[in-house]
């Protein structure tokens, strides 16, 4: 009885362990001049568009980058624009991964895109809402969706903040007055 007991206890410690390992996703913290945002990364889900992010994370690519859109009850779009306001050069774009069953809920992190379905790079946004239009519907041009490869798990307070600055149209409409700026993206694990 006491072999059962000691075997059926070594099992539930190797399941735990195993199922703790599983369950660790990348986590970035992302450094603003409004405070810090940690963002964990769904690796399973969106394999492409994480391997995409963490190469630009970890290459200081979105060091001094801007949130450049930022559109109250919407979304914060950043990782593009320099802080004089220039686009920065990228990789080439990524397929879209907006069928992997992740929806655009608040506080998800997904690639922007143009019209294009496949054409994300480096910029990516934040959902401050919920906004299921721009969820996965089909494989159309105008149903096909925008990835959500992550999500905020601590400071959705300062990406609330970041909603709620004013902007202006300085050649694009939505630009923060002032500018809101990306520190660094520190890769945790």
């Amino acid at each position: 009885m006491l072999k059962k007991l000691c075997g059926v206890a070594a099992m539930i410690v190797f399941m735990a362990v195993g199922m703790t390992a599983e369950a660790k996703n990348p986590l970035v913290v992302m450094e603003t001049n409004m405070g810090n945002v940690k963002l964990e990364l769904f690796e399973k889900e969106a394999p492409v568009s994480v391997k995409n992010f963490l190469g630009y994370a970890n290459s200081g690519f979105f060091s001094n980058t801007i949130f450049h859109r930022v559109i109250a009850n919407f979304m914060i779009q950043g990782g593009g624009f320099t802080t004089d306001f220039k686009q920065k050069p990228t990789n080439a774009p990524i397929k879209n991964e907006a069928d992997n069953g992740l929806k655009n809920q608040r506080g998800t992190l997904a690639m922007a895109r143009t019209g294009i379905v496949d054409s994300a790079t480096a910029q990516f946004f934040i959902n401050v809402v919920n906004n299921d239009f721009l969820n996965h519907r089909d494989k159309s041009m105008q149903g096909y969706g925008y990835a959500v490869f992550g999500k905020v798990v601590e400071g959705m307070d300062v990406v609330d903040k970041i909603a709620g600055v004013k902007t202006v149209t300085r050649g694009f409409p939505d630009v923060p007055e002032q500018q809101v700026v990306i520190k660094s993206m520190k890769v945790l694990k």
